[in-house]
């Protein structure tokens, strides 16, 4: 994203990164179990862990630690890459047959937030890659 706009070269690199890092996980069985066992408190604590991941490494990898005037922009950016990996999780899951939204919504929720820890990590990475 540049400083004023977010074009479909970035946004495509948070899909490619955000899927190379949710495929694996989305495919094993102790990921599905774990959402359905982890409390509620752990997963507002990785849904935080991967916002402030994503804010640090936007702060130092894509804005070269000068966010000072581009606050805006800089939120704006971790609001996107946040929300591209959820329906990038959400798809995976869904296509697996790993999504109950209605039959368990909350599990459904906990599972895209336990994935989107290490998806949003890949989704930014890979944005950042032709910002330094």
């Amino acid at each position: 994203m540049s400083e004023n706009t977010i074009n479909s070269e970035d946004i495509i690199q948070v899909i490619i990164g955000a899927s190379a890092l949710t495929v694996p996980v989305a495919f094993s069985e102790e990921s599905w179990r774990l959402s359905e066992t982890l409390p509620i408190f752990n997963v507002i604590i990785l849904l935080i862990l991967s916002l402030v991941f994503i804010g640090l490494y936007s702060i130092q990898g894509i804005f070269q630690g000068k966010v000072k005037h581009r606050f805006y922009h800089f939120i704006l950016r971790i609001l996107i890459v946040y929300g591209i990996t959820i329906i990038i999780v959400f798809i995976i899951l869904f296509a697996l047959n790993r999504m109950p939204l209605i039959e368990e919504p909350i599990i459904a929720l906990k599972r895209i937030i336990l994935l989107s820890f290490p998806a949003s990590m890949g989704g930014v990475i890979v944005d950042g890659f032709d910002k330094e």
